[in-house]
């Protein structure tokens, strides 16, 4: 989503930053999604459509509006999926099709565990987002510029000119190395020549990226620690709410709820069975959270000490950078779920009674998901394979 911004950027002669949306898409998918852009009339950006479309790119609805867009707007998306090839696990005789309906039904019932997906950490082999977050929090600028043009271990174009930055901190050669097309580390190198490789000069050149990409690493690396205390909070105490937890009581829970919104369980209330699975909540770091008063909120201190960040504000000032923080649900469950078989030429089939042929037939499904749930997710608790 990044790359089609900053291309769209060029084509009509503004910046990154001029651009708002109400929520991030996953790159390997068809998506669509309302975007805002300053400083250009309906009549120019449909001037750019054909360029669009030979980037597999294109554009609807445009019209005049009166504000921008911004992150935390999104409702929620919806989903059209077909896994292929359908398969029991190894070591696993039953029916197919029996399986599957265990597992729609289970996640329908049970829901699955709410962390945030693979998408969220980048692709890439040798470093993670969530590591550029944490230099950025230490205010380790020039860390921070090195792990974003850390190479991986390919021998194409991108990574050659990675890899000769990091011997040579040349940031004019290794412009003329990068291809056109990574428009991001393009700009990035242009601001690095301009500013230099010390500590002011690379916290200048972060502001060639938007806002909305800067504080995207820092939100990395609270989504790490996040994912992580999950699990802990699960493998510590299970699906019981327990003293110490915090629950949300409102009805609608997000990654926006604040520190009003959230109560401490009480041990006469842990006693009475007074909340449910489903309320708990854990914070995602910031500087206006609230941590659980048992083994978990000492599992977040010790992490956070951990990682070097037992004093932070979890604010940074030179990137204009503040994270208040915020509560997310462990468990969250699909909405209006639906399913259905299909054969070889994707057709609907009646396979009731009968042994489903896992080289012929696909499963299509649809959901619902509430903002800032990842339906890679809750794919993988239905199929219980990574996807």
């Amino acid at each position: 989503m990044f790359e089609a911004l900053s291309f769209l950027a060029m084509k009509l002669g503004v910046i990154p930053s001029d651009f708002s949306y109400a929520g991030l898409k996953d790159k390997k998918a068809v998506t669509y999604q309302s975007m805002v852009v300053k400083k250009v009339n309906p009549e120019r950006l449909k001037s750019v459509e054909r360029e669009m479309e030979k980037k597999r790119m294109n554009m609807f609805n445009i019209r005049s509006v009166g504000d921008s867009l911004r992150l935390g707007q999104l409702k929620g998306n919806h989903f059209d999926i077909v896994i292929r090839n359908l398969k029991n696990q190894i070591n696993d005789s039953a029916n197919l099709r029996e399986r599957i309906l265990e597992a729609i039904e289970n996640v329908k019932s049970k829901g699955f565990v709410n962390y945030y997906g693979p998408q969220r950490f980048g692709k890439g082999r040798k470093v993670h987002t969530d590591q550029i977050g944490l230099a950025l929090l230490k205010s380790e600028m020039v860390k921070a510029i090195k792990l974003f043009l850390t190479p991986e271990e390919l021998d194409d174009p991108v990574n050659k000119a990675k890899k000769y930055f990091l011997q040579t901190e040349d940031a004019k050669g290794t412009l003329s190395l990068m291809p056109e097309f990574k428009v991001r580390e393009r700009a990035l190198l242009e601001s690095l020549h301009r500013f230099g490789m010390t500590e002011e000069g690379c916290a200048q050149a972060w502001f060639s990226f938007p806002h909305s990409m800067r504080i995207f690493y820092v939100h990395a690396y609270s989504s790490k620690i996040w994912n992580e205390a999950a699990s802990y909070r699960l493998a510590t105490y299970g699906c019981r709410v327990v003293e110490g937890d915090l629950v949300c009581l409102e009805e609608d829970v997000d990654d926006h709820s604040l520190q009003s919104e959230v109560h401490l369980v009480t041990k006469e209330e842990e006693s009475a069975n007074t909340y449910a699975m489903h309320q708990v909540v854990l914070p995602v770091l910031g500087y206006n959270i609230l941590y659980p008063k048992n083994k978990v909120g000492q599992w977040y201190q010790e992490m956070l000490s951990g990682d070097g960040l037992q004093t932070c504000r979890f604010k940074v000032p030179t990137l204009k950078l503040n994270v208040p923080g915020c509560y997310r649900q462990i468990l969250k469950r699909p909405h209006n779920l639906t399913h259905r078989l299909l054969g070889d030429g994707d057709t609907a089939v009646e396979v009731e009674g009968s042994q489903v042929d896992a080289t012929n037939f696909s499963l299509a499904i649809s959901f619902d998901l509430d903002a800032s749930c990842y339906a890679t997710v809750c794919l993988r608790e239905i199929m219980k394979h990574d996807v």
